[in-house]
């Protein structure tokens, strides 16, 4: 390589870094905060990741990402808000209805993309078609399919009489979701009696369960089940309690059945909302999606640890079966 070359060639490599930095300096920002502990958001976050890097973002070079965790706690989602737009966000990412309530009270402007479960229930949008405002996203409207969740469980449960629900009596989403349990449990001829899921609550409500004779157990789609679903796997598994669950990642960690959204798939489409907002679109006039993929997984390990047979059928209409 004659000097120039060599000069030049050293010179662009000098300059790359330079480069990273200005793009960084004039990157959008974008919040991001999640109800539990760092790591609890695997599913989400990787397919929000991903969905950033289709459209193109590099976190780090073009993209600043301000992730912020309230470790169980809903008290500190407002400290944490406050905190990200003080950093002035370009957008902000909110997963579950306390608080995504969180964020569009702190602000009226900054662009906020929801994973919520009932938007419209919950009060923070009139409409799905016309969000209007500054929210927009993905709803999860588990209650569209949490009527199934009893079905299922009698399926592989034939003398099934009792059952319990975890929920969070604070989110209204979720209380959505009780109430439509409830009215499948009629007719079903079912008894169903809700338990709370908040984190100082699980250990005694899973005691009140064990005490109580209940023969299943449904999991609803609060935030703070998703953060401690190894605990109410394993209390489930201790008390021998076929369960279903409102997230597909519980079945690979030992959870008998999910039947719900792909979180992965949720995720990556909300990137998609954080991209047109970072190039102009207004987030009031985005239409909040719902997905239109269900999934039924069934750990079979588990199931016969429970003594249970999984009748063919329920085998066969399975999306996965984890042997």
């Amino acid at each position: 390589m004659r000097r120039r070359e060599f000069l030049g060639a050293v010179g662009s490599s000098l300059a790359w870094p330079a480069m990273v930095r200005a793009q960084a300096l004039t990157a959008p920002r974008v919040g991001y905060i999640w109800l539990g502990d760092k790591g609890t958001d695997a599913a989400s976050w990787a397919g929000l990741r991903q969905g950033l890097a289709d459209h193109g973002y590099v976190i780090g070079q073009n993209l600043i990402f301000e992730d912020r965790f309230a470790e169980g706690h809903i008290e500190n989602v407002p400290a944490i808000v406050a905190e990200l737009l003080a950093l002035k966000v370009n957008v902000l990412v909110t997963v579950g209805s306390s608080v995504s309530l969180a964020a569009r009270s702190a602000t009226s402007t900054t662009p906020i993309v929801i994973v919520s479960g009932d938007p419209i229930g919950s009060g923070l949008v009139s409409s799905l078609s016309r969000p209007g405002g500054n929210v927009t996203g993905i709803s999860l409207l588990a209650s569209d399919y949490s009527s199934k969740w009893l079905g299922l469980l009698k399926e592989i449960r034939p003398n099934l009489h009792r059952v319990a629900a975890l929920w969070n009596p604070d989110n209204p989403s979720v209380a959505r979701e009780v109430d439509q349990v409830r009215v499948a449990a009629q007719t079903l001829g079912l008894e169903v009696s809700a338990f709370s899921a908040k984190p100082p609550d699980i250990e005694a409500s899973f005691a009140a369960i064990s005490s109580g004779g209940y023969e299943g157990l449904v999991v609803t789609t609060d935030p703070f089940l998703e953060q401690y679903a190894a605990r109410v796997i394993e209390l489930a598994s201790d008390r021998r309690l076929p369960a279903i669950y409102p997230f597909s990642t519980a079945v690979s960690r030992g959870g008998l059945m999910s039947y719900s959204a792909d979180l992965f798939a949720m995720w990556r489409r909300a990137a998609s909302y954080v991209d047109r907002i970072l190039k102009g679109e207004r987030a009031g006039d985005l239409p909040i999606e719902q997905p239109t993929a269900v999934t039924l997984k069934i750990n079979m390990k588990t199931a016969k640890a429970l003594g249970l047979n999984v009748p063919a059928t329920l085998i066969v209409a399975a999306d996965e079966v984890i042997e």
